[in-house]
């Protein structure tokens, strides 16, 4: 069962959700019966949660910053860009080659995976296996390719990281990720603390470029808007890739590359004129062929949408979704599941919630639980699931919509679908991502089980990880 403290603050929390969600539909109601327009382009509620500000600066091994792709709709994403996108291929063999060469030396040890928490001499893995852990470890964090920080020599005198430098010999082309925050269609947003943190852990441990969707919220903004935003995303993305091809065979005689400033002992960039039709970071770091979307609770039902538009889609080259992870998603149905029945009043988001929400998604005359955004298993949904790409799902074992994810699965599977379901006993819904348990054990071993799994889809050949 989840903690004494878990639960006190699940009674906390719904209360006040149920609150915000009553208060929306009341004051929609009003606005509807007055005839005046709803507000236009929210994607963020400022006075619910602190926002995190962008720091281009690789100060924690992430630098961060936003882009807005859409000022009419508001529409915006903030980049993730892990600091392991200077290493040159070159420097990744031979670092490679010394570091497997360890010998005798247990001070040399690689942890298997980067860790936020704090440093034990040992652990144990989700398979129960003890996992034994260098006392100076923290000088190893080491990539997807198993090259340490250290040997690349990225840092200054001072041990403060040196700079980003997109121009130089050293980038690295990594994967990227669309990733959509939670938040039940009507709250949340991409720059919040929380998802910020969240980001940054899985840009280090999948050593990825996400990028973290400001999607529009409702119910200023009915379905399906937050899901047309998710895919205007993903073309937003394949239109960044062949300018930036474009800029390649245009070389540097333009001048309209970014320009390296220095603030307090931090080198960053400062985009130059041209940046608002290409965007640096992902010209030189972002390779589309390898893309990942992840979709945390309603983000999950968003997430599996624009994969499903990916695949039916032809104008989406050279972006490829090679991948997608699906945190215990929002779905729904008429029929309800075992687990909707046994956990109706679960923790966080109970069923009453759960549709309260989905009506303030959903127009009135639409509105059903088995709409094809809440309901996966409905038959109406295009298009075959064979074509699906490799789908894991994360869920929890309180949470009243563990049973349908688990469903869709399955359904995944059977039409030969690599679609694994990575249960966590104890666990609530959202037990990943919340701002209270973002730090918790069961929250840093479900990041890494998710890295170790979306390696398998990015990792370039010759470079793949063997556990």
């Amino acid at each position: 069962m989840p903690s004494i403290g878990v639960k006190l603050y699940s009674v906390f929390f719904k209360f006040m959700l149920k609150h915000r969600l009553q208060s929306r539909l009341q004051a929609l109601e009003n606005d509807i019966g007055s005839g005046g327009g709803s507000s236009f382009g929210v994607t963020s509620r400022p006075q619910e949660e602190t926002s995190a500000a962008a720091n281009p600066s690789f100060t924690d091994g992430v630098a961060t910053k936003d882009i807005h792709i859409d000022p009419i709709t508001s529409l915006s994403i903030r980049i993730f860009l892990p600091d392991t996108c200077f290493h040159s291929p070159e420097a990744i063999s031979k670092s490679r080659s010394s570091v497997m060469n360890f010998g005798s030396d247990p001070t040399q040890i690689l942890l298997r995976r980067n860790s936020y928490g704090p440093s034990n001499n040992s652990v144990s893995s989700s398979n129960g296996v003890s996992v034994k852990r260098a006392q100076n470890h923290d000088s190893f964090r080491r990539n997807s390719y198993g090259c340490s920080i250290d040997d690349a020599s990225l840092k200054s005198e001072n041990g403060v990281y040196g700079g980003y430098n997109p121009i130089g010999n050293n980038c690295r082309k990594l994967p990227v990720m669309l990733q959509f925050h939670g938040g039940g269609f009507v709250s949340g947003s991409n720059d919040s603390v929380a998802n910020d943190f969240f980001c940054r852990r899985i840009a280090k441990l999948c050593d990825v470029i996400v990028l973290a969707v400001g999607y529009r919220l409702a119910p200023e903004n009915k379905y399906p808007a937050a899901f047309e935003d998710g895919l205007k995303v993903l073309h937003w993305l394949a239109k960044q890739a062949n300018l930036a091809d474009c800029s390649k065979s245009l070389g540097s005689t333009l001048g309209g590359g970014p320009d390296l400033r220095k603030s307090d002992g931090h080198w960053h960039v400062a985009d130059a004129f041209g940046a608002s039709m290409l965007e640096p970071w992902l010209a030189a770091h972002g390779d589309p062929s390898r893309c990942v979307l992840l979709g945390v609770s309603c983000g999950g039902n968003i997430a599996d949408h624009v994969v499903r538009k990916s695949v039916e889609g032809k104008l989406l080259d050279p972006v490829k979704v090679v991948a997608q992870v699906l945190m215990y998603p929002f779905f729904i149905g008429n029929v309800p599941t075992h687990s909707e029945i046994k956990l109706a009043n679960s923790y966080f988001f109970d069923k009453a919630m759960c549709i309260l929400a989905w009506k303030l998604l959903l127009p009135e005359e639409e509105f059903s639980l088995d709409h094809p955004a809440a309901n996966p298993l409905i038959m109406e949904r295009g298009p075959p699931l064979k074509q699906m790409p490799p789908t894991l799902t994360v869920v929890a074992e309180h949470d009243l919509m563990r049973d349908r994810a688990i469903a869709y699965s399955e359904e995944l599977r059977k039409v030969n679908v690599d679609a694994p379901v990575l249960e966590y006993k104890d666990a609530v819904h959202e037990f990943a991502t919340l701002d209270m348990l973002l730090k918790t054990p069961q929250a840093q071993a479900c990041a890494e089980d998710i890295a170790i799994w979306v390696k398998k889809y990015i990792s370039l050949r010759g470079h793949e990880f063997s556990y």
